[in-house]
């Protein structure tokens, strides 16, 4: 069920004094998603919660590292069996690079891909798989919990929907499913 808020129309009228409002009381519903605000996949919350990106798409004067030296760097972390956005947070940190992209024009996962380095699974299939693992094992630890039971079926079906669009995409087999008694062994 959408939230709604209740409004007060005010329409305006021309003349040639200037601009009058004038008051009209209305039931006009109103749901936040029109203004821009996205819901939640399995929740009841709308929120605009997230980090900034930053507005110039242009490469930051304080970088003295050239193009081919970040591309070393992010070949060297993949190496070391760092995710993207792992190696994405280290060159934020410890070199100063909010944004790869307006520097070497390609994106971590291009450079990675184009060395061999890219992982089987997406890396946000992946941590999903990881959490519906945790979770299983949680659950057989504890037989009781039969909120946490929804929780998984909720997982689960974010693991299927983005498998979904993933083999659409090319990205994983075709014949790629996800089973959660094999999830577990793996």
């Amino acid at each position: 069920m959408k939230s709604h808020t209740r409004y007060y129309l005010t329409f305006f009228s021309v003349s040639m004094l200037g601009i009058q409002p004038i008051r009209a009381s209305s039931n006009v519903y109103v749901s936040f998603y029109e203004f821009g605000f996205v819901g939640r996949l399995h929740s009841h919350n709308y929120g605009k919660s997230h980090s900034t990106r930053p507005l110039n798409p242009k490469s930051p004067s304080w970088i003295t590292l050239e193009p081919k030296e970040v591309e070393e760097l992010i070949i060297k972390y993949g190496k070391d069996d760092l995710s993207a956005s792992q190696i994405g947070v280290k060159l934020r940190d410890q070199h100063s690079i909010p944004l790869v992209k307006p520097i070497i024009k390609k994106t971590i996962t291009k450079v990675l891909e184009e060395n061999d380095l890219k992982t089987e699974l997406p890396e946000d299939l992946n941590n999903i798989v990881k959490k519906a693992i945790g979770l299983q094992k949680h659950l057989k630890a504890n037989k009781g919990d039969n909120r946490n039971v929804r929780s998984l079926e909720l997982i689960e079906a974010k693991v299927h929907r983005l498998s979904v669009y993933y083999k659409k995409i090319g990205r994983i087999p075709q014949k790629w499913k996800y089973k959660s008694i094999i999830a577990q062994l793996e």
